[in-house]
């Protein structure tokens, strides 16, 4: 016989849940699209230290590889089953797909989905997210009712494109900022810092007195801020305890005399990079230093081959001098299985919309 003789059988899927986070997330991320690579299983283990809960893992094997691995956290009232993808906020909450993955994933991750869950929470993810999107198409063809709610817009900057039209960072630009970062060292000696890799965890500490100092400790009840005790810091210091997480995370920091003025924080996924925070002292605001640090970050990047830069979503006035235009929006979703669920949320769909910002 020959080799054209022999048909080749449709790829096998099968679907299993596991109790807590499976392994193999992984190797799952390790085979995602570059954009997802940091969906790794320390990402959610510190978002469960961060936040609590007890998590699931739907794993899809395709002729017996890992394709999907996504992770659950029980939400609401138990009787109601309801469930979300577990994670940080920034850049975005969704789940490891492997770019080799077909229909048969898909069909079998919605298949064990119904038999663990009455409905699933996935975001805020963006429009065009390399797993979320594929596995909420395929539920609403199947008859699952699939509620959105808009939660903003996203601003993306292509720094490639705009500097091979010659055209960032402008001239005009740069004069101003080499003026402003003159007065500024009458405050005391600047210096400018990039931190990699195993500057993280303790480098966080800079990050939050910036924090302590901004804005954000002024006006707000801190809960918000990135980086210290009372905010965000316990998820990214335990994310940061995987070695290749933690060689994802960049950050620019400027310092005057030795103590933190301004910081810009980031994730670089292959030539991507997610702009998660940036913070300034404001004593030091009438020289914007936080201008001048993200424009030094920028720059920096592009040498490193980083080619655009994802703003994520708020504040499009800043994002759009630098050269930024709109990006996909970001949504929350809601996945609710055929049945009494499906049926509920076609009901609630106009509460759950208006939810939304």
């Amino acid at each position: 016989m020959f080799l054209a003789d022999f048909q080749r059988l449709p790829p096998v899927a099968r679907g299993s849940v596991a109790d807590g986070l499976a392994a193999a997330i992984d190797t799952v991320a390790q085979g995602a699209a570059p954009t997802h690579a940091f969906l790794r299983y320390g990402w959610y283990a510190a978002a469960l230290a961060a936040y609590g809960g007890h998590a699931r893992t739907v794993l899809v094997e395709e002729d017996g590889e890992p394709t999907l691995a996504l992770p659950l956290v029980g939400v609401g009232p138990a009787l109601l089953r309801l469930a979300a993808v577990p994670g940080c906020y920034w850049p975005f909450r969704s789940f490891p797909l492997a770019r080799r993955a077909g229909e048969a994933t898909i069909r079998a991750a919605l298949s064990t989905l119904a038999g663990a869950v009455n409905g699933l929470r996935i975001g805020p993810v963006y429009d065009d997210d390399a797993a979320a999107m594929p596995l909420i198409a395929a539920a609403r063809a199947s008859g699952w009712a699939v509620l959105d709610r808009f939660v903003a817009d996203s601003w993306l900057l292509d720094m490639a494109a705009l500097q091979a039209e010659g055209s960032w960072p402008r001239g005009s630009t740069l004069r101003k900022n080499r003026f402003h970062e003159k007065h500024l060292a009458a405050h005391g000696a600047p210096d400018w810092r990039f931190l990699a890799g195993t500057d993280w965890p303790a480098a966080f500490d800079a990050l939050a007195a910036v924090e302590q100092a901004s804005w954000i400790a002024a006006r707000t009840d801190g809960s918000d801020a990135k980086f210290t005790a009372t905010g965000h810091g316990a998820f990214w210091r335990a994310a940061a305890a995987d070695p290749v997480i933690a060689g994802m995370l960049r950050a620019a920091l400027l310092t005057i005399d030795g103590s933190p003025a301004a910081f810009s924080f980031d994730l670089d996924a292959g030539n991507l990079k997610y702009a998660i925070a940036n913070s300034y002292d404001p004593a030091y605001a009438k020289h914007s230093p936080g201008k001048l640090l993200y424009y030094r970050n920028l720059v920096e990047a592009l040498g490193r081959g980083i080619a655009r830069v994802d703003w994520g979503a708020g504040d499009s006035g800043y994002k759009q001098v630098i050269g930024a235009e709109r990006g996909p929006a970001i949504r929350d979703w809601l996945l609710l299985r055929p049945g009494l669920p499906a049926l509920a949320g076609r009901l609630a769909r106009g509460v759950w919309r208006r939810s939304g910002h």
